[in-house]
């Protein structure tokens, strides 16, 4: 029988040989067994790659990479400095006259070397506004598989590789940001869950002191409360493998914040919640340790969505080049129309009776980026998508490369990848379309802070004139 003749495998099935496959009735026991099992295998799969210690570790860095991509020297003149300069790092060769091999620590130390005694010509130190606080970077979309998180994790790595001062935010309770990052949270209480109990618990005492003025019984705060007004937002932040990028992680329990959140809305209207997250980071001093803030939401718009895109400035939405992700993509915005529309019609109502200033949502900027984009499938849906989006749609398109598949198998990063695991010129293409949507990114976050540099230079000059006339 010739491959043209031969049925459709859903032909002929036996009754008798397909209930021989069958397993019996699953009960909810079951799903512990499924999830038990998946928990063996993912320690087992994130245990890959961790040091004696059982913790991840960032790999070395050459003098080759150094110069090409982290410090813009040439190579010579690179190792004259290091010769010139014996208290700088000078790197480690594995073979007697090899390549020189660097910690990111050292590289950040020779950047701040070159940044003090190199070229003004040359970009050596990120630009980075004196007097502005850290930029909050949220990377959302509710649908699933669109590259949300590795989105995410490659730009906070880009970011940390250019010298900034860097926190990952995971409020996603499955915790795969957490995991790229080789975080440890053994429950809610090493996640944000704290912080957003501590500004609902804050807001509570002070109605409480305002019931007794009144004559009136406070209500009663709870353990949980009463824990969490003790949390501050350095408490739960923990160091990662990379020496410039810190984590406040998620774990399973964090979903419970889904459920409590709304009880507590309900027991106090007056609590914004919207405002829980950034007010903890502010008053925490966490948007004056930091350059940047990248934050991981969960693929739906939930209360902890809602906080993590109301504490952005910059949203980003990875989408890929299809019909399914762009109408997906495109109820997601309609959504957040009318989630936050909903909540400033709230709010300003109020606000108007009171005689005070309404409120309105703002973010400095809003890009939707393709993501796994295969340029011979997608070209022309891509371009379509561009029409419609304007520049709202980043123009570079995020190619899939073979260096992703392999970092999700090692629960890792393009740039935790070690270029000699590849030939040099496979590693080069790979990284390239990474390297490129940071650039879009970087682009935008320079121009938005060099926008509010400008003003602030503005609002400085009349002041300044003033009371030199004084």
């Amino acid at each position: 029988m010739s491959v043209h003749d031969t049925p459709p495998p859903y032909f002929n099935i036996d009754p008798d040989r397909a209930l021989a496959e069958l397993d019996g009735p699953v009960t909810t026991e079951g799903f512990a067994a499924i999830a038990g099992a998946c928990s063996r295998g993912r320690e087992d799969l994130a245990s890959r790659g961790l040091n004696e210690e059982g913790r991840k570790q960032l790999r070395l860095f050459s003098t080759w990479e150094i110069t090409k991509y982290l410090i813009p020297v040439a190579t010579a003149h690179f190792r004259r400095v290091l010769k010139a300069n014996p208290n700088l790092p000078q790197g480690r060769s594995e073979t007697e006259g090899g390549a020189k091999w660097f910690t990111l620590d050292e590289v950040l130390r020779l950047r701040a070397h070159f940044a003090t005694e190199g070229s003004k010509a040359k970009e050596y130190a990120p630009y980075r506004p004196k007097g502005l606080p850290a930029k909050m970077v949220a990377v959302a979309n509710f649908k699933g598989g669109v590259g949300k998180t590795s989105t995410a994790a490659h730009l906070a790595m880009s970011a940390a590789l250019d010298g900034y001062r860097v926190l990952v935010i995971d409020l996603d309770s499955q915790g795969s940001m957490t995991s790229i990052f080789g975080g440890q949270v053994a429950d809610e209480w090493q996640t944000v869950f704290p912080l957003l109990a501590r500004h609902y618990a804050t807001l509570l005492q002070r109605d409480n002191r305002a019931r007794m003025d009144r004559g009136e019984a406070p209500v009663p705060i709870d353990d949980t409360l009463a824990e969490a007004l003790k949390v501050r937002a350095p408490d739960v932040v923990q160091k990662t493998h990379w020496p410039n990028i810190d984590l406040i992680g998620a774990q399973l329990n964090l979903y419970w914040a889904e459920f409590q959140i709304p009880v507590w809305r309900m027991q106090a209207r007056g609590w914004k919640l919207w405002d829980a997250l950034t007010d903890s980071l502010e008053q925490d001093g966490l948007l004056d340790a930091y350059d940047l803030i990248f934050i991981d939401t969960p693929p739906a718009l939930g209360y902890l969505t809602i906080n993590g895109l109301a504490a952005a400035d910059i949203l980003l939405v990875p989408m890929g080049a299809s019909f399914l992700e762009f109408d997906s993509t495109g109820r997601f915005f309609d959504m957040l129309h009318s989630t936050f529309q909903s909540i400033e019609a709230g709010e300003n109502m109020a606000a108007r009776a009171l005689g005070r200033e309404g409120l309105a949502f703002e973010w400095d900027a809003v890009r939707t980026v393709i993501t796994r984009y295969d340029g011979a499938q997608q070209a022309e849906l891509a371009a379509l998508m561009q029409a419609y989006l304007g520049r709202t749609l980043s123009p570079h398109r995020q190619d899939f490369t073979a260096l992703i598949g392999q970092a999700g198998e090692q629960v890792s990063g393009i740039y935790e990848a070690d270029y000699r695991d590849f030939n040099r010129e496979t590693y080069v293409r790979g990284r390239s379309t990474f390297d490129e949507t940071y650039a879009a990114f970087k682009r935008l976050l320079l121009g938005i802070w060099r926008r509010e540099e400008k003003e602030a230079a503005a609002t400085r000059a009349p002041a300044a004139t003033a009371e030199a006339g004084a």
